[in-house]
């Protein structure tokens, strides 16, 4: 839980002092002064990383038409994933063109995602800007990619110009339609991702540490609020794994209708 989280809980001298956005910039622990710094939460990214290549090797090594319990947890995850994002929005034949990235995509945000509420690491390694922004270009170049495949010379006019609107109204409906495809989507997909796992970090941080002062430091009457700020925090533990997966699902759920939309017709 987040009350071992190294740096989050200080109590001095009877004081309470609660999680602030210096958790998101830990010092460094590795090659520091170098291109290579690395923090801790760039070492919870590259072990989540590592999980997720072990997980998935330990599920694929000894494929059978009747699966283990590895192999059989990971394809329930796989079908739930290309059922109910992928195929639901490129159907059968261009969701398995695009299963590969979105599968990727969906795996690896829940995995980010998900180190909010696993002790010892307790910080989601989606919660510093740098990685939404990436995932926001990756669905982004997908999506433009797909269009300019589908439609080469045409997605871009017909993306800002779309058919059957009056030819005076472009002055309106295309900076609308650049605003709108071009800007808006990557920013939202990043800023989603972001501000999910950042506000849940705080809340829970705030959550565990007050747990942690009320039994521990406050003295008085004051451990008996110990117990509402445990079953608060419990609660919201459980709702930021619902919100890990549901980010996830949402981000791996947009790109897929972003790359349905740049292959339609009318594009």
């Amino acid at each position: 839980m987040h009350l071992v989280a190294p740096g989050l809980i200080r109590a001095e001298e009877g004081g309470f002092h609660g999680p602030t956005l210096n958790d998101f910039f830990p010092p460094a622990v590795l090659f520091e002064g170098t291109p290579f710094e690395m923090n801790r939460i760039m070492l919870i990214r590259m072990l989540m990383v590592v999980v997720l290549l072990v997980l998935f090797w330990l599920g694929t090594r000894n494929l059978r038409v009747i699966p283990g319990r590895a192999q059989g947890v990971l394809e329930f995850a796989l079908d739930f994933v290309r059922k109910n994002t992928i195929e639901s929005q490129l159907g059968v034949k261009e969701g398995r063109r695009f299963a590969p990235l979105l599968m990727t995509i969906f795996f690896l945000v829940f995995a980010f995602n998900i180190t909010g509420v696993i002790p010892g690491l307790n910080i989601a390694a989606s919660s510093v800007v740098g990685f939404p922004i990436f995932m926001a270009v990756v669905a982004y170049v997908s999506f433009i990619y797909a269009g300019i495949k589908k439609h080469p010379g045409k997605f871009f006019k017909n993306s800002l110009f779309p058919a059957g609107v009056p030819k005076a109204m472009y002055l309106l409906v295309t900076p609308i339609e650049f605003i709108s495809t071009f800007i808006v989507r990557p920013v939202t997909l990043a800023l989603r991702l972001l501000m999910n796992m950042l506000v849940g970090h705080m809340i829970l941080v705030l959550l565990w540490a007050a747990t942690n002062f009320f039994l521990l430091h406050a003295g008085g009457a004051f451990p008996a609020l110990s117990a509402v700020t445990f079953t608060f925090g419990f609660a919201f533990t459980l709702f930021e794994i619902f919100v890990a997966g549901l980010q996830a699902y949402v981000f791996t759920l947009l790109t897929a209708l972003y790359i349905q939309l740049a292959l339609a017709d009318e594009h």
